[in-house]
């Protein structure tokens, strides 16, 4: 069996990896370097405390890759287990933590609900005061994105897998419904180079719905941009702080290493489409102003002392519920895409979901019958409450 993976980010280099491991000849392509699109520009979060059951089945089978992947892989990742921290401002955003915190629990999480006192327990510079509630799960936390990229693509390249960068996919073709092959073309060639092929793994991101189009799909992926600062906070956060969420607000942040912390958050209404391969991967300072003036209303880390050092725009590839689309989209083509902001942690159970409904049309590692894209059509979409 042949497959085409497009798309040379974490989620595409776990499908690939994936895929080898089940015996598959992979191609896989990426328009410019790997992980250096999505990938690269994200936070690098893992955590189990989603609101749906889904997405917190998503996280615990990625977790338990994330946490032997140096065993696995002989690469470090710099996992760092602080935590996540989640604030409700409100009774009913306080209920619904309750809630989740019971299904999450459920499945196998470590969650746990907090009054907002306990909650400094973890973050001493929190200002409990404006709060009703929190939840915190010390399995949660964050790891290095580029660093898990190289440990995908070593690995797969040792399976054989053929990976080839500043290479786009410019046509998909169909016989008799079914996706047979791919036009492909490397920067500086003077023409496309046709690619046979028994399956196509669309793990695009942010150029997914683009992808889609060339089968004739219309896939609900809207690419969505999001920043992140880099500040010297005054006072320093303690590298031992969880990542933390306002939820109601939206506004977050979390240590870095070497006094630095990551603050960031989207606050307009306003949050239209952009086009992925002309926006700006630039840090606007007005925003990261705002973010830090969030942060800092409620926690003391971010003092009138506190100063912007730089910062990055990235793209969310984004589904109205806020859940990826994870299917065989048409026959020969697999769609595993539109995270919403969540593709780095669920990587490896996704890239493993991709490689059994290339192989075996379906997958026994949970029930991803939800994340078909019908769900938008049949009016069954799922609802994701803990995004920031």
């Amino acid at each position: 069996m042949d497959a085409l993976v497009v798309g040379g980010g974490i989620i595409g280099l776990a499908a690939a990896h994936s895929l080898a491991d089940r015996g598959v000849d992979v191609t896989l392509v990426e328009k410019g370097s790997l992980g250096n699109a999505s990938t690269a520009r994200s936070a690098g979060g893992i955590r189990s405390q989603f609101s749906t059951r889904v997405n917190v089945e998503l996280s615990l089978a990625s977790k338990a890759v994330w946490n032997s992947f140096k065993q696995r892989f002989g690469v470090d990742i710099g996992l760092r287990k602080n935590g996540y921290l989640f604030l409700a401002r409100t009774d009913e955003t306080a209920e619904r933590f309750r809630e989740n915190v019971d299904m999450q629990r459920e499945l196998g999480a470590e969650s746990e609900l907090l009054t907002p006192a306990e909650a400094t327990e973890h973050c001493p510079g929190l200002d409990p005061d404006p709060f009703v509630a929190a939840t915190y799960n010390p399995d949660d936390g964050i790891a290095d994105p580029n660093l898990a990229v190289q440990g995908y693509a070593e690995a797969a390249r040792e399976r054989g897998v053929d990976i080839r960068t500043k290479t786009a996919v410019t046509a998909l073709h169909r016989e008799g419904g079914r996706v047979v092959g791919a036009d492909i073309r490397a920067v500086g060639a003077d023409e496309a180079e046709r690619h046979e092929v028994d399956c196509v793994v669309n793990a695009a991101g942010a150029w997914a719905a683009a992808i889609g189009e060339m089968t004739g799909v219309d896939l609900p992926i809207a690419p969505r941009r999001r920043q992140i600062a880099v500040v010297d906070p005054s006072p320093p956060v303690p590298e031992s702080v969880p990542l933390t969420i306002d939820l109601e607000t939206g506004s977050y942040f979390r240590p870095e290493r070497d006094g630095v912390a990551l603050v960031g958050g989207h606050f307009d209404e306003d949050d239209p489409d952009r086009d992925p391969d002309a926006y700006d991967e630039g840090m606007d300072v007005e925003w990261a102003a705002r973010a830090v003036e969030h942060a800092a209303a409620y926690t003391e880390y971010f003092g009138l002392d506190t100063r912007i050092k730089r910062g990055w725009a990235g793209l969310y590839a984004v589904t109205p519920d806020h859940h990826p689309v994870v299917e065989e989209t048409v026959p020969g083509f697999v769609t595993v895409a539109g995270f919403s902001g969540h593709g780095f942690q669920h990587a490896p159970a996704s890239g493993r979901i991709a490689a059994d409904l290339v192989v075996d049309g379906e997958t026994d590692l949970l029930d991803a019958s939800p994340l078909s894209a019908d769900r938008f059509e049949r009016g069954e979409t799922l609802t994701e409450r803990s995004v920031a």
